[in-house]
């Protein structure tokens, strides 16, 4: 037993060895020692074949990149932790991190910053603490908080945003936040406005990074059409015909838990509670049982519950680096940056290339037009409805329609606050007709993927 624990104790000893090194250095407060920052020097107090054509050496940039810029990662999972690490050995101290999940045991096999002691903590409050304690000099800032909890002022004191989301949601509700920000006079953009957008993803072997430059380039909902629309399983075949061990989960989750109400009345399946996942498993492996289903496990129980699609190790770690590379490029101007979306895949061999994704004339987000409606008047509002969630270019969740009628705002149709919508659920049936709405009429279209509202001037067909 001795012998065993002996590897195990030489481990941790050299480990406390390397944090005590990094963190004291005998360098004083600032951490900085003679050569620290040689290899950053090179690309930016010297000319190169590659560097912009407007780049001018200078040793004032290193001390922007230590004393000045301000960095925003949002998300501090797979993609997140590369994110911190690339960044704070690149020179940038002064970055902020946001996360709203807790550590969980399946996060550690990629997630490098968090521990077995970790498990239960805030992921934004341990991956900073673990930069700022590695890293010398580097003061990383967590908010355990959501994205949406924070109003303008805060994200207007940075000057780049860099994303490692898992969620279509989060990235164009931070989309549609750095468009608000935008400020334009006699209709031309005030470029002092932009905040730069860097956003990567992965997906198994698959991964992508981008540049966005609000209100110049293409932005996230210019090019909704390349994000994989999410898996749904057909209601009957989850009801009757179960063949798959998430269908067992599935049927759970949509039909058991509301009936059931196992946690109490009212109350929302959490897929970060356990408690609330082990239930779901449970009822789940109880129904694989009686149709002669296997492979239902806790793990894919709540990766059925959030969506959660497998994460490769070291795709996480090719995305992060080219985003870290273009967080680089944007803030001392250097290098022209990625022009502007990189796909990486290495299912089969490696594959990698770039392409310009372009702007949308009437983007619903950044297009500062209101979007067009084409509808009979016989047609219902269900079927508006229908349009704002099932469409490739909108992909709403859960759209509250208001309107402007004989001079009063009027909500038509209001989901997400349960006594408005079984007040406005009759007006699902009624058609546009019946709702008083005329051809021209706007329509204010609010969502949880946007901070804004979205202006839709509704067309009449004959």
């Amino acid at each position: 037993m001795a012998d065993a624990e002996e590897p195990e104790k030489k481990r941790r000893k050299i480990e406390e060895l390397t944090e005590k090194m990094a963190v004291d250095g005998g360098h004083g407060d600032s951490g900085d020692w003679d050569g620290r920052w040689n290899h950053v020097k090179k690309f930016l107090e010297r000319p190169g074949p590659f560097t912009h054509p407007d780049f001018e050496p200078s040793i004032e940039s290193l001390g922007f990149l230590l004393e000045t810029c301000k960095i925003l990662v949002i998300g501090a999972g797979g993609l997140g932790c590369e994110l911190l690490k690339n960044l704070a050995l690149s020179g940038f101290r002064h970055i902020h991190v946001v996360d709203m999940d807790t550590i969980d045991i399946s996060n550690l096999n990629r997630q490098f910053l968090f521990r077995p002691k970790d498990i239960g903590r805030p992921k934004a409050d341990v991956a900073a603490d673990f930069v700022n304690n590695r890293i010398p000099g580097c003061k990383v800032v967590s908010h355990f908080n959501k994205i949406q909890d924070f109003d303008e002022s805060f994200y207007r004191q940075f000057h780049i945003i860099v994303c490692g989301l898992d969620s279509i949601i989060a990235r164009r509700w931070m989309n549609g936040m750095l468009i608000s920000l935008l400020s334009y006079k006699d209709g031309v953009l005030d470029p002092s406005s932009i905040i730069p957008l860097i956003d990567g993803g992965t997906e198994g072997f698959k991964g992508n990074a981008r540049v966005i430059l609000p209100g110049m380039t293409a932005c996230i909902d210019c090019t909704l059409a390349l994000y994989p629309p999410q898996i749904n399983f057909p209601m009957c075949t989850i009801a009757s015909m179960p063949r798959l061990p998430e269908h067992c989960v599935e049927y759970v989750r949509m039909l058991q838990w509301p009936k059931d109400e196992p946690f109490g009345e009212g109350v929302g399946l959490d897929g970060d509670n356990p408690e609330h996942i082990q239930w779901v498993f449970q009822r789940a492996h109880e129904r694989a049982a009686d149709y002669n289903i296997t492979g239902v496990t806790y793990r894919l129980t709540q990766g059925v519950v959030k969506r959660i699609i497998p994460a490769v190790a070291s795709t996480n770690a090719v995305i992060a680096a080219a985003c870290s590379t273009e967080v680089f490029k944007m803030a001392s101007s250097a290098y022209i940056p990625l022009n502007n979306y990189l796909v990486f895949n290495d299912v089969d061999g490696l594959y990698t290339y770039t392409f310009e994704a372009e702007r949308k004339e009437n983007c619903s987000a950044c297009s500062q037009v209101p979007q067009d409606l084409q509808f009979p008047p016989s047609a219902k509002l269900q079927e508006v409805l229908e349009y704002l969630t099932e469409n490739a270019s909108l992909q709403m969740k859960s759209p509250a329609i208001t309107a402007t009628l004989e001079g009063k705002n009027k909500t038509l149709y209001l989901q997400t606050v349960a006594s408005i919508e079984e007040r406005t659920r009759p007006n699902l049936c009624k058609t546009l007709k019946e709702l008083g709405l005329s051809d021209g009429q706007e329509l204010a279209v609010a969502d949880i993927t946007t901070p804004q509202t979205v202006l839709f001037k509704l067309k009449l067909t004959s």
